[in-house]
């Protein structure tokens, strides 16, 4: 029971964080969910505009398109007892003025992925979404290129699982690689049938 309210102190503080405020557009919401239960965790890169405005991580478009890939329902997907969902940046971090949004900004993953992680003691799999999550997860393990990444998903077995953003801006890097959802997603699908 130590542990459990220890834990929900954690996400008490980290849900109050305002360390990097200043630089954001909007006022610091934080947006993690977990539990020390959960067997998988998904690592984002931010929330966006929409995500930031209700609260709820992958409320949107790319939250569709990931749901698919995972063959999951919304209930499920938000179960935090069961998934864990814990971006590299925890607030919206704004528009970038090329287009899309700001990277994620780094002081989340600095200061507190280390002390979440070490509470997600049971996690099985983790699905790094985007290059954000792995180059910072992966580490000198990760390829040149996203794609060189993704492509060698095995290597990282059975931890790690790295996959592109769920971003309609990756419409055309989906259509020039079908091998993502011919082979990743079968896999992908029955380990999380496996887990969860």
């Amino acid at each position: 029971m130590d542990s459990q309210r220890a834990f929900q102190d954690l996400l008490k503080n980290v849900r109050a964080c305002n360390f990097c405020e200043e630089f954001l557009p909007f006022e610091a919401r934080p947006i993690v969910r977990a539990q020390p239960s959960c067997r998988v965790l998904i690592i984002g890169q931010a929330p966006g505009n929409r995500v930031h405005q209700t609260g709820i991580p992958f409320n949107d478009p790319s939250g569709d398109r990931l749901r698919n890939w995972l063959n999951i329902d919304r209930a499920t997907f938000y179960d935090d007892s069961r998934i864990a969902i814990i971006p590299m940046g925890f607030c919206y971090p704004g528009k970038n003025p090329k287009g899309g949004d700001n990277p994620p900004r780094s002081e989340c993953a600095l200061h507190w992925h280390k002390k979440i992680m070490e509470k997600l003691t049971v996690i099985e799999l983790t699905l790094l979404v985007g290059r954000y999550s792995q180059l910072y997860y992966l580490g000198k393990k990760t390829k040149r290129s996203g794609t060189e990444t993704i492509l060698a998903w095995r290597e990282y077995l059975p931890k790690f699982l790295p996959m592109p953003h769920p971003s309609w801006r990756n419409n055309a890097w989906l259509r020039k690689n079908p091998w993502f959802e011919k082979e990743i997603l079968p896999y992908l699908r029955e380990r999380l049938d496996e887990l969860l």
